[in-house]
């Protein structure tokens, strides 16, 4: 992965933990596509770069893990 991309997965990446953490803090839906009916899995892109992630919501630990990053090159 080019060096400019990887930056900016890993700030969109920081920027998506902090989204997700004040979406169930308050009781909505997080940001992405449900991937499950229990709301943990949850499938989103990188607007404008050819990156797909899917994370899980660890509720108990209170932080999310990406399983799955997919980078189309």
């Amino acid at each position: 992965m080019p060096l400019d991309l990887r930056r900016k997965t890993a700030n969109f990446l920081r920027a998506l933990a902090i989204e997700v953490g004040g979406a169930v803090d308050l009781g909505r839906r997080p940001p992405g596509d449900a991937l499950d009916d229990m709301g943990v899995r949850y499938s989103l892109e990188i607007p404008g770069e050819p990156v797909i992630i899917e994370y899980m919501i660890m509720r108990d630990a209170k932080e999310i893990r990406v399983p799955v990053l997919v980078w189309f090159h």
